[in-house]
């Protein structure tokens, strides 16, 4: 038997701390002897829950099931873990302190046959694990990391297009993940409005900041999925600050009536995720007689935000984030065309540029907002087995799968934009797993100034009920 030992200070309060320790998973964030780690039963954290947790060995790696059988908030957490090797028991204490939390943790080993007759042999490498691990938990709750900057990596392949592309796969985010910091960012006093929750990104992230204790709005459409969508989210995370806004955001009069709605309720809005997005074939118009890409996609994100940026900044420091698209590579904007005409009319083609305009109108915002505390980035997903990639691109969906990202992986950066205290440092960027990416692949698909101060006019000029040939005109 062998037991370690180990105390940090951490300038964290003790519910932000014990939170963090709490969801083992984050064991693959601080302990670099973890290769994996992940929460194998249902429903939020507390006695009972159990992890499965891979870590590294000098000769390959051993799995862990860790059950938590003492789950005190604030106060004290134990678990049990076992592999066909060894057994572990953690002990990790939580005292407030006068800048924040002290963290007392013990873990004490024992082995099975025949490893336990030379157990002794493993004591300093143990040591020196259990030092190196608890130092970076205290890293992790420090939570001081620098700014994100574009790595030299992915500075050289977005000079490559097929590279670029290659980044979009499963394969692409495992890659990022390895370079990934911690994240411990509190999100138990935040609000946050995401709205395209009902499936895919936006439900993935929904799920995820509910576990993470944030307050939620959660946009949707469809009134018959309300219900089921709030009551399995609160029972998976145990959080139950959790509410739905019925809104079909293609048409701007429900834009605005939600807008109204929020502000009546006048809750600041710490985070607003515009993700609600479809793509559509054949070319539709909206009830308004707007082209429906348009409507959705730009119109609607740009509309909802300007409505909503008293709540935003109310918050005191808020963050928009954008869901943008990697087909925004392929094209530039056309003023002619905000609204995808009915000749040669492409989906896929309207979908893009409709998010190379959301580009462009997150830069202009980070820029026009900088001294208002509201940071505006937008991220792009990479290649997500998605419910409307399925439904939409049916032939891309079959090709690809074998190499598409889950729901989850392509929310995460959504989630790191929300919650990572470095996420908020900077204002104006694109990112793809979690790191800043260039606007632009192609140089022929790079705007004037004039042409993205225009962009802003033709959509602040729209008004409920002008036809849309007006608004044709008044755009080109």
């Amino acid at each position: 038997m062998i037991t370690l030992h180990e105390k940090i200070d951490v300038n964290r309060p003790v519910a932000e701390a014990f939170a963090y320790v709490a969801d083992f998973r984050t064991t693959e964030q601080w302990d670099s002897t973890v290769i994996s780690a992940r929460k194998l039963s249902g429903g939020p954290i507390g006695a009972g829950t159990l992890f499965e947790v891979v870590c590294r060995q000098p000769l390959g790696s051993v799995t862990l099931a860790y059950t938590l059988t003492h789950h005190e908030p604030g106060a004290l957490l134990r678990l049990h873990g076992s592999s066909r090797f060894f057994e572990v028991d953690d002990e990790i204490r939580f005292t407030g302190t006068a800048t924040g939390t002290r963290i007392d943790y013990r873990a004490t080993f024992t082995f099975q046959k025949p490893l336990a007759a030379i157990a002794a042999r493993f004591q300093d490498g143990l040591e020196r694990m259990g030092h190196e691990s608890v130092q970076g938990l205290k890293r992790a709750l420090d939570d001081n990391f620098p700014a994100p900057a574009l790595p030299d990596s992915a500075r050289w392949a977005d000079r490559l297009v097929v590279p670029a592309l290659a980044q979009f796969t499963r394969a692409g985010y495992n890659k990022g993940k390895k370079n990934w910091h911690p994240v411990s960012g509190w999100m138990g006093d935040k609000h946050v409005v995401i709205t395209g929750a009902s499936a895919g990104l936006g439900l993935a992230a929904a799920h995820r900041l509910a576990e993470l204790g944030a307050e939620l709005t959660l946009v949707i459409r469809n009134e018959s999925k309300a219900l089921e969508l709030k009551q399995a989210i609160e029972r998976e995370s145990g959080n139950n600050r959790v509410r739905i806004e019925i809104a079909d955001l293609s048409l701007m009069s429900e834009v605005d009536r939600l807008v109204r709605r929020l502000k009546r309720i006048g809750k600041p809005i710490d985070v607003l995720v515009n993700n609600a997005g479809a793509l559509f074939n054949p070319r539709r118009e909206t009830a308004e007689g707007l082209e429906e890409s348009f409507a959705l996609l730009l119109l609607s994100p740009y509309r909802l935000t300007e409505g909503l940026k008293p709540l935003l900044a109310g918050a005191g420091s808020a963050r928009v984030i954008n869901v943008v698209s990697g087909g925004m590579y392929s094209q530039r904007l056309d003023l002619e065309r905000l609204e995808a005409p009915l000749e040669n009319y492409s989906g896929s083609v309207a979908y893009a540029r409709a998010k190379r305009g959301l580009m462009i109108v997150t830069e202009e915002w980070a820029k026009a907002w900088a001294g208002e505390n509201i940071v505006v980035n937008a991220m792009h997903p990479g290649w997500a087995r998605t419910p409307g990639v399925k439904s939409s691109l049916p032939t891309f969906h079959r090709l690809t799968r074998p190499v598409l990202r889950t729901p989850e992986q392509g929310a995460d950066t959504i989630v790191w934009l929300a919650t990572a205290t470095e996420a908020a440092k900077t204002s104006g960027k694109l990112f793809l797993d979690r790191e800043p990416r260039t606007t632009h692949l192609i140089a022929s698909t790079r705007e004037t100034e004039q042409e993205r101060s225009a962009l802003l006019e033709a959509l602040a000029c729209y008004r409920p009920g002008m036809t849309a040939g007006a608004y044709r005109a008044l755009a080109g």
